[in-house]
């Protein structure tokens, strides 16, 4: 049963990496968020997170679990036809094959057709679960990351800045060579995740800045062992890829987050006088006493992951990643680390046991 919404200390930001299959963690947290009475002001995502994203946002608060659970029914995959089917046969809610890429794939078939798969699938999916009308509206905001074929150029459609519809989702989740680029007024866009898996930074970067909660929930592994063939070097490698570089971005904000709250110390020791000048506002203008709460969550390691595990659409894979969220965000919640106190000059602090560590 929901209880009533939580007041937090800012903003409440639910960030949300791309990783298919692995997605179904991210949704387990967000039912322990709405069971707790937290809704997101704000979600950021990429691919599977960007899809998640819109389901969320994309709905009221009372259709937001039921919507994001159907999604995730319809992609579920018996254990029987396994990983395999999803490569060659599709999943008839996400992606069908197109025979004549995997005949042919030299043939000059033109961007919008160059892909293993379309995802044709997935749009129809989306747009029965998604109210296109609540997203529209914007009132849970919404920002979500696709490249530029051409530029190369990370670019972020925010719902706080234009009306976002079904091509902005398809654009974040056009990963290729799997999916096929997504125009957007003419431009092609391909899935974030090439550029950065782990959309942090739009929030951390953004303008104004507004203390913040942020649930940061990864589902790639940063850190693991020493791979010892072939097949575990791919998989190392693909997590590591996706992963992308967290801790360096967090790091970097931490020291201006500091930086900017030195400015804001630094200024209540000057004379009003001085204050009040215009070279010195214009100065200090660079301070500030926001405080970003970031709160990590990371999917587990499942016994039977391999490097198809970002296609395991298995009935048991999807509960055993939901199930984990559920219970590590609520854990958290439990918790509840962003009560505690804060330095004055701490403008980022980030809560996780054991920083990224894995959940057991």
């Amino acid at each position: 049963m929901k209880t009533k919404r939580q007041r937090l200390p800012g903003q409440v930001v639910l960030v949300l990496q791309g990783g298919g299959a692995l997605g179904a963690y991210q949704a387990g947290v967000f039912e322990a968020l709405s069971n707790a009475g937290i809704e997101p002001d704000w979600v950021i995502g990429t691919s599977i997170g960007a899809i998640n994203g819109a389901l969320i946002a994309g709905n009221t608060p009372g259709n937001r679990l039921p919507r994001l659970r159907e999604f995730w029914q319809r992609l579920e995959k018996a254990p029987a036809t396994g990983m395999w089917s999803a490569l060659f046969q599709g999943i008839p809610s996400f992606y069908r094959p197109r025979p004549a890429a995997w005949a042919g794939p030299l043939a000059p078939v033109g961007l919008d057709e160059a892909s293993y798969y379309s995802t044709e699938p997935l749009r129809q999916t989306l747009g029965s679960l998604v109210d296109l009308n609540v997203l529209a509206h914007a009132k849970t905001r919404l920002t979500m990351g696709a490249v530029s074929v051409r530029s190369g150029e990370l670019k972020y459609f925010d719902s706080r800045d234009a009306p976002l519809g079904l091509d902005h989702v398809m654009a974040s989740a056009a990963l290729p060579p799997a999916f096929a680029a997504v125009r957007i007024d003419g431009e092609a866009y391909w899935d974030g995740g090439v550029y950065s898996n782990t959309p942090i930074e739009a929030v951390l970067d953004d303008s104004p800045r507004r203390s913040s909660v942020i649930f940061a929930v990864n589902v790639w592994q940063p850190n693991g062992v020493e791979p010892k063939s072939i097949w575990e070097v791919m998989g190392r490698q693909k997590d590591i890829q996706y992963a992308s570089r967290t801790d360096t971005h967090i790091a970097r904000q931490k020291e201006l987050h500091q930086l900017r709250h030195v400015i804001r110390e630094l200024a209540k020791h000057l004379p009003e006088s001085k204050r009040e000048s215009t070279g010195c506002r214009e100065l200090t203008a660079y301070g500030c006493g926001t405080t970003m709460h970031i709160v990590r969550l990371l999917a587990p390691t499942l016994d039977s992951e391999d490097f198809f595990k970002d296609i395991d659409f298995s009935g048991a894979g999807i509960r055993q990643r939901w199930e984990a969220g559920l219970r590590d965000a609520q854990q958290m919640i439990e918790s509840a680390p962003w009560n505690e106190p804060v330095d004055a000059l701490e403008g980022v602090v980030v809560h996780g046991p054991g920083g990224l560590t894995p959940s057991v």
